[in-house]
């Protein structure tokens, strides 16, 4: 007992090993990564830019594509750079309080993404649905609301995540096959019981993006009924044109999250660990590229 408490104090950082499997091409597999984050920083800090500075942009839909934006922006940046110390530099290492941040960040980020989807699936059904009221529904101060709102729906959601890792006992090393810190790959370090992370990490996910992709298909359902009644060929186009980006981005960020969700649940043993962690990382940089 002595000795596995001193193992639990002596614990204070944790090393990424990147890829399991693939070490040896690690050089060659960051050049595509480091390619999209590059994209992805120069893209939405332009877009940031030109929202800011271009009046024309000042409305509702524009507004919620820079908070998405902003939201990608450190989605990416939370995971990327370090991926790259370890390609490129064998950086491996990272300290335990390093480890929590990173995960708050990318777990508040993610949820936050889902979230700003929600609205801006809404901001269509409202803009399409009622478009005369548009402009008073989505008034500067809802709309600041909505985004408070839903960023404080996720960082309340993910405390408990940190707290419950933070005190855990830790007995089975400290190496990690990943590249990055979720919650899940530091419980699996600990000896101690992590059924309650395992349930309430489910339970977020599970409540939270079924909430999202509930109000999401909901929406999508009315401005389809609201479509569909229009007897113009022209005001089916415009319709449609409005929503066909918002359609694009959802699909690029719920495929690879539902991936690596249920892989996480059903294919440990069947999908390799190099495969999945691929995969979790395209996930990270795909939505904001």
């Amino acid at each position: 007992m002595l000795m596995l408490n001193q193992t639990d104090l002596t614990l204070v950082s944790f090393i990424l090993n990147g890829i399991p499997g693939l070490e040896d091409m690690h050089m060659w597999i960051s050049f595509p990564f480091c390619s999209m984050y590059a994209v992805a920083v120069v893209g939405n800090c332009g877009l940031l830019y030109l929202i800011c500075y271009e009046d024309s942009l000042h409305r509702p839909m524009y507004y919620f594509l820079a908070v998405l934006s902003l939201t990608d922006l450190f989605i990416c940046s939370s995971t990327i750079p370090k991926a790259l110390c370890i390609f490129w530099f064998h950086f491996k290492e990272i300290s335990f309080d390093g480890c929590l941040v990173q995960m708050f960040f990318i777990h508040t980020s993610t949820g936050m993404e889902s979230g700003v989807l929600m609205l801006m699936a809404l901001d269509r059904y409202i803009a399409i649905c009622y478009p005369l009221r548009y402009s008073t529904i989505l008034t500067n101060s809802v709309i600041a609301k909505a985004g408070l709102s839903t960023f404080l729906r996720r960082v309340f959601l993910i405390i408990p995540f940190t707290v419950l890792t933070k005190h855990l006992p830790y007995c089975r090393g400290n190496i990690i096959p990943h590249t990055y810190h979720d919650h899940m790959s530091v419980a699996k370090l600990s000896c101690g019981n992590i059924k309650v992370n395992v349930i309430y990490g489910l339970t977020v996910s599970l409540l939270t993006g079924g909430f999202d992709i509930l109000c999401i298909t909901i929406s999508y359902t009315m401005i389809l009924r609201a479509v569909v009644s229009l007897s113009s060929a022209d005001a089916w186009h415009k319709a449609f044109s409005t929503c066909t980006a918002h359609i694009c981005a959802i699909v690029f960020s719920y495929s690879p999250a539902f991936f690596c969700f249920f892989s996480h649940c059903f294919g440990g043993h069947t999908i390799s660990p190099s495969c999945h962690i691929i995969v979790t990382n395209i996930y990270l940089l795909l939505p904001p590229l």
